[in-house]
Formats: C-alpha cells, structure tokens, sequence
C-alpha cells in the first residue's frame, strides 16, 4: 500500500480500538523523501514529526501553510540552536528535556511572537541513551507553575518513550506511570507516547498523540 492508504488504514484501526477520544496520529517523516510527504499531505494527512529541524524546514518550507496545510512537530531532543529554527513553522515540541532548554524556548518564541506548545519529556527507563526529566525532576518543575508557560510558549503536556528492549510488559509499566503523573500532578495535560512498535499498548495507556514512521511512510531511505 502506499503512503495514504497506511494513514487511512491506523486511523481506522485507532477508530475502531478507541471509537471516543481518538488521538492525533503524527506521520513520522524524518529521513523520508520530501515526494513521499507531498503524497501524505495530499492523501489528507495533517500532523507530522521531523526531528532533524533544518531537515523539517528543508521539506516543509514550500509545502503549504504552517497550520492551515500542515502541523508540524519536533520529535526530538530540543537543543539550544534549534529554537531559533522553529518560528514560522514548527507548532509543537515533544522533547523539551531541561529547565534551561525550557526558558530559552519560551524566550525565543515571545520574542518571535510565535505560538508553540511543547511537551516535557520525561525519561521513566532511566536510559542513558535517552533525553529527559527524571520523574522527580519534571515533579519538581511542576511546582514551578509560573515558569512552565509564556504569552506565546504554552505546556501541553508529557511525552515519553518505552524501553529500547521493546518488552511489552515493561513498556505498558511505563506507559501506566507517565499516564498515572499525568492523572495526579497534571489533569488538563496530555500525553505523547507510542511508535510504530508499541502504538496499541499506548493508546490502551491513554495516549493522545501517536509518532508512527514505518508503519505509515515503509522503511526510511
């Protein structure tokens, strides 16, 4: 099947497991040729994910309205000289990581007067390879409520990512405990988490938006 008919194949499926509330499905496209984001788009698809933000912009520049054509998320780990890229494109940030990194983005987007809404990414795994606040860290920020959110920069809520062992049991336990802080420290908030791989357990966990890539757009070239 071709790039539409992947789309048009989850969100049935997201339908039909979740008939009420079904999330946003982003449409990974990191590393995918800019001739198979054109199909997407075309075939109806809003959302999409890059997390390489001078790729997002080399493919996304000419392709349409920001927000009216097409909503762009930065999937990745949020770095310093990234921000200055986002404005006039990109419409939210899943992987804000630091205090700093946080102030800075809210720094930069009053001062470009563009309206972004970030996601703070909380590493549950303890993984060295992986971006994040720690739970007491992000609990810690939460406290903080004056500083989480600016006239153009605005908390949307958690995102997070299962274990690199892809053990299902564990990802659910991680799934459960983002789902369970979001329940208790952050109620209007809500949640990224879930790939290609682990899609359906976190859609089971309450996610609200989906990152899927290879199940949409195949392989990456």
């Amino acid at each position: 099947m071709g790039v539409s008919e992947n789309y048009r194949s989850i969100v049935k499926e997201l339908e039909s497991l979740k008939p009420i509330g079904t999330p946003t499905l982003i449409a990974v496209s990191k590393f995918q040729p800019k001739e198979k984001v054109q199909e997407a788009i075309s075939g109806g698809v809003i959302h999409f994910g890059e997390n390489r933000v001078q790729e997002g912009i080399e493919k996304f520049s000419d392709l349409g309205k920001p927000e009216k054509d097409f909503i762009l998320h930065h999937i990745g780990p949020v770095q310093s000289s990234h921000i200055r890229k986002y404005a006039g494109l990109y419409s939210f940030v899943h992987g804000v990581g630091s205090e700093k990194i946080l102030q800075e983005l809210k720094r930069r987007m009053d001062a470009d007067r563009w309206k972004i809404r970030y996601f703070l990414q909380v590493n549950l795994t303890e993984e060295d390879s992986k971006s994040g606040f720690s739970k007491e860290e992000v609990l810690g920020l939460l406290r903080k409520k004056e500083i989480l959110s600016s006239e153009f920069c605005a908390l949307e809520g958690f995102m997070t990512m299962g274990p690199s062992s892809g053990d299902p049991e564990e990802t659910r336990k991680v799934f459960r405990e983002i789902a369970n802080l979001r329940k208790e420290f952050l109620p209007q908030g809500k949640l990224s988490m879930g790939m290609s791989g682990d899609y359906r357990i976190a859609l089971e966990e309450g996610s609200d938006y989906l990152r899927i890539g290879t199940a949409i757009f195949g392989e990456r070239t």
